[in-house]
């Protein structure tokens, strides 16, 4: 636990660094002004240093801190990749070598949330974690009545650690603002707090898995573990065994990357209108291929609750999209908070950065590739405030649904996989394939 900074003044001195630094470069700016750099130019350089603080600082901090980072994850296309490219590596290092508790502390976790006799639970324990995670990591277990389990245990402390992050981090709109002028930072921060404070609630995370199971038992296509016994802190559910989505990414044939990229998207977009939940975690370490060829999925902390299914306004807007009238698009975006009152666009710009994210809705088969990603990526590494990337604002509500699109690219050009992923936006998006009774208003107002 020692690389998990949970030492609430280290933390807050930390994220502290990032106005003090702000302030520091703000100044100096106006010192170039006044030797007779041009405004913009000086404004660029403020930026980039700005943005190298504080996706650094990001970077560094798990918890509150790198939940920011990941919801903000689209907006890294408008920065060069200097400066986020040691930001994402940083992530990946939190994220894949999360250090594990010691086998002392986490029966000391058990006895105290199920009682010394806490091992009468289980005919079997493995003191070694099978896997370890942000706040908490899981354990291999055999239930008392004979069935494999994963046993999940959250890090003592690590609640008050996350929370803590997001209390520092709402007292930095106005460094938010100078790089995304665009963006309302302190509402998307108040909407994730509310989404990490259920992540770290087990028993609601324990709610959220026995939705999708129910949704999803006896499926053809997916197998959801069971929930067998749950409280804050811990969390038991049925094991199951299969080849992580990494493994298929890193050997798996053309065939085998193809499918497990089509049931990955055919998760994501069925389980609003199947479970009226999304699971809003979608790294590949969150699936499994299991030797009967179903996708196993795990890991249902972050979900978003969508009693009413996928945002009607989502597949109608993308087909106008498609249509070719940007006005309309641009006006429906306005109308959903995506493009602030304040904030004037340009719709070919804006047409620019969308239509490759919206490619693969517009043919009947496409393929994902790094090189693909890359090029979006190129296309708008710009720090003008011009770019448009930077004019946009991510509505709170929406904020779940952009981290499930954007990583879920990620993985599908990390898998390379063609499939016609448009006959799933068909069959589960609405508002996508036909024209609705409350659509012509947004196309023609």
């Amino acid at each position: 636990m020692s690389e998990f900074p949970r030492n609430a003044v280290a933390r807050s001195a930390k994220l502290a660094t990032l106005p003090i630094g702000f302030a520091g470069r703000a100044a100096l700016g106006v010192g170039k002004r006044i030797g007779g750099k041009s405004a913009e130019v000086v404004t660029q350089e403020i930026q980039q240093r700005t943005s190298e603080q504080v996706f650094k600082v990001l970077g560094e901090l798990k918890g509150g801190a790198m939940k920011i980072g990941q919801a903000l994850s689209i907006f890294e296309a408008a920065l060069p990749p200097e400066i986020v490219g040691p930001y994402r590596a940083a992530l990946t290092k939190l994220q894949d070598a999360a250090p594990p508790l010691p086998a002392g502390t986490v029966h000391a976790v058990l006895s105290e949330q199920l009682g010394d006799d806490w091992r009468e639970n289980f005919l079997a324990f493995e003191d070694a974690p099978t896997a370890a995670a942000s706040i908490g990591q899981v354990h291999k277990a055999v239930w008392h009545d004979g069935r494999q389990v994963a046993v999940k245990i959250q890090y003592p402390g690590a609640g008050k650690a996350l929370l803590s992050d997001f209390n520092q981090l709402a007292r930095l709109g106005k460094l938010f603002g100078v790089l995304l002028p665009g963006l309302d930072i302190n509402a998307l921060i108040g909407e994730l707090r509310e989404r990490v404070a259920e992540e770290l609630d087990y028993l609601k995370e324990a709610q959220a898995q026995h939705g999708f199971a129910v949704a999803y038992r006896d499926d053809p296509d997916f197998k959801v573990p069971e929930v067998i016994a749950a409280n804050e802190q811990i969390l038991v559910t049925e094991w199951i065994d299969g080849t992580p989505l990494s493994r298929i990414i890193a050997s798996g044939t053309k065939e085998e990357r193809d499918r497990a990229g089509l049931l990955f998207v055919r998760f994501l977009f069925s389980s609003p209108s199947r479970a009226g939940l999304l699971h809003a975690d979608p790294h590949p370490g969150n699936f499994r291929v299991l030797p009967d060829g179903r996708l196993g999925v795990l890991d249902f902390g972050a979900v978003n609750r969508m009693p009413g299914g996928y945002p009607e306004v989502f597949g109608t807007l993308t087909r106008i999209f498609n249509q070719g009238d940007m006005d309309a698009v641009v006006r429906g975006l306005r109308d959903e908070g995506f493009i602030r009152p304040h904030i004037e666009i340009d719709p070919e710009a804006l047409r620019a950065f969308l239509t490759p994210y919206v490619e693969p809705t517009r043919v009947e088969e496409f393929t994902f590739s790094r090189e693909w990603l890359q090029r979006q990526a190129a296309s708008v590494t710009d720090l003008r405030p011009t770019n448009v990337v930077r004019q946009l604002n991510l509505p709170p509500s929406y904020a779940l649904i952009n981290r499930v699109h954007i990583a879920g690219i990620g993985v599908l050009c990390q898998l390379g996989t063609t499939a016609r992923f448009r006959d799933e936006v068909i069959r589960w998006v609405p508002g996508f394939a036909d024209d609705n009774p409350g659509e012509p208003a947004l196309a023609t107002t």
